[in-house]
């Protein structure tokens, strides 16, 4: 029998596979969320005091004048480090790296800067552990990232320089990413397709509410490195419970393993309770006459070359929002932590909402993702018109908070819509490519998102306006593109311009589960010889 008709005969989504659920959706993507936000508390800079201040000014710091922050900035520049720390005292409840290795002044691009670190090793993790763990297997990539994760992690909370601190950043990113992905598709290669969409939508939420609980977990501790090290080290429980899950059976399936996948197979249905059931896998079809294509036929065709243009400066736009809003919780006015709480559950409502507007005729997936893609826009460039101080009238509700909260909501259903638009929109020959090639933009968009916060030195609205201004022009972009919703779904790249290729069903594509590039088609096959290319979904980056 197929891979499929064991999985029917094991059970797509029984209880065993719940299990499998929880650990690799709620208790690691917890984690990850964790991780991916963590300079936004660990790198808060608390309020300070300059004792020398009343050699220059009679004002108070928060409020001098452009002459005299240049006066501070170059006393700060001149003074030696005993001078510094005898000087600047640090006021605030809390403690970060910024207090702690007096991250102010020109130095103050350094936060940022350990943001983009951990970005950059995400984008570096999610290129290198893809194609390992299609060699080595999904379980040893995801055990040894998950270990050295921890690892890099309770190294950065016990780091005594920030050098060290920021290469440990990096590092985190590199296992971070890379163990995530490989997370992500293990446990879609434990169940049945049919339930890719409830694991892919469970990740995100999950992720959602993993930065509320992150939120909360800075309120009671104020200390950065404890913080940090709490973080790293609710990792050991997932690891000690990953440790005893199977390796993927579709994986051994398509290495020819026949053996150790039915065994895993018949593991995963005693764990169901159907112990009577009898698994006889046959090797699986001879994919070697398969077209091959590469990176270069993205943009050597007119057509792709348009969708890969607009699409990874979509997914660009995505990751630079929503990371930057995440990340500039600081300068929404009222309570850091509640701020930062709000940030994660804002997001909820937008996974239903946009899983039930893309399946709509009257809007599907472009005019959807457009639309939140302008709201977004709209509602951070609204922030620019508002008074700096927003604590009267109808500025108590509409003001930069609530903005926010807005724009983070839209940005995160457009998040989501992208993914599946982008995989519609390639043909199934490079649908693994071009969605690589949008997920590298994505990861730019993040490692610029890091600074784009301490824009507000310049001007206070200034973060948001570049928010507004990317989120439209994205929007306008994706007008320029066709609908896809049960439209013809592209084998070839010939089939962009003949149109004679299979139909997409009402299903649609499911969330973030990619099943179009996961089930593909040889150009001569028929839709009964349709196999599962298990090795393709590495290439499919969160």
């Amino acid at each position: 029998m197929e891979i499929e008709e064991a999985f029917q005969v094991v059970g797509e989504m029984g209880i065993y596979q719940m299990y499998l659920c929880f650990l690799l959706t709620l208790l690691l993507t917890f984690y990850v969320s964790t991780e991916a936000i963590l300079i936004a508390l660990v790198g808060l800079a608390p309020p300070f005091d300059w004792d020398l201040e009343r050699q220059f000014t009679n004002q108070s710091l928060t409020h001098k004048s452009a002459d005299e922050d240049q006066i501070f900035r170059h006393w700060l520049h001149e003074a030696n480090q005993s001078e510094v720390h005898r000087h600047v005292h640090f006021n605030g409840s809390y403690t970060s790296i910024t207090s702690e290795w007096y991250l102010i002044g020109d130095a103050a691009y350094k936060v940022s800067l350990a943001s983009s670190f951990y970005f950059g090793g995400v984008l570096m993790g999610v290129l290198a552990f893809g194609h390992l763990s299609d060699r080595y297997g999904r379980k040893k990539l995801y055990l040894t990232g998950l270990a050295l994760d921890i690892t890099f992690g309770v190294t950065s909370g016990l780091a005594p320089s920030y050098q060290l601190f920021a290469a440990s950043r990096f590092l985190v990113g590199i296992m971070n990413g890379g163990m995530s992905l490989v997370a992500f598709v293990l446990l879609n290669e434990y169940v049945g397709t049919s339930y890719w969409a409830l694991t892919g939508s469970l990740g995100s939420l999950f992720f959602a509410a993993g930065i509320s609980v992150y939120a909360v977990m800075g309120y009671f501790i104020h200390s950065w490195r404890m913080l940090a090290l709490v973080t790293n080290l609710q990792g050991v429980l997932l690891f000690v419970l990953s440790v005893f899950i199977p390796e993927s059976p579709r994986w051994l399936y398509s290495q020819g393993r026949l053996s150790e996948a039915e065994d895993v197979l018949y593991l995963i249905a005693k764990r169901n309770h159907k112990q009577k059931c009898t698994v006889s896998l046959k090797p699986p079809l001879d994919r070697r006459d398969r077209q091959t294509v590469g990176a270069l036929d993205l943009f050597c065709h007119r057509i792709l070359l348009k969708r890969t243009l607009v699409m990874m400066y979509s997914w660009f736009v995505c990751s630079l929002v929503y990371y930057g809003l995440t990340l500039n919780v600081g300068n929404m006015g009222g309570n850091l932590y509640v701020n930062l709480a709000l940030s994660g559950i804002a997001e909820l409502p937008s996974y239903p909402i946009c899983i039930y507007l893309i399946g709509r005729k009257w809007s599907g997936r472009r005019r959807t993702l457009s639309g939140f893609l302008f709201l977004g826009g709209i509602a951070c460039l609204i922030i620019m018109f508002l008074p700096e101080k927003q604590e009267a009238g109808v500025f108590a509700y509409v003001n930069s908070r609530s903005l926010s909260l807005l724009g983070k909501m839209t940005i995160s259903a457009a998040f989501n819509i992208v993914y599946i638009y982008s995989s519609e929109l390639y043909p199934t020959v490079v649908r693994n490519i071009g969605m690589g090639m949008c997920s590298v933009a994505a990861r730019i968009g993040g490692i610029i998102a890091a600074f784009i916060p301490s824009l507000k030195s310049v001007q206070w609205a200034l973060p948001f306006i570049v928010f507004g201004v990317a989120g439209l022009s994205a929007g306008v972009l994706n007008l320029l593109l066709p609908e896809t919703l049960n439209t013809p779904l592209p084998e070839t790249i010939s089939d962009l311009h003949a149109g004679s290729y299979r139909r997409l069903g009402d299903e649609g594509l499911p969330l973030q589960a990619f099943s179009s590039g996961l089930v593909t088609e040889s150009p001569g096959e028929t839709d009964e010889e349709e196999y599962l290319d298990v090795n393709e979904q590495t290439q499919m980056i969160l």
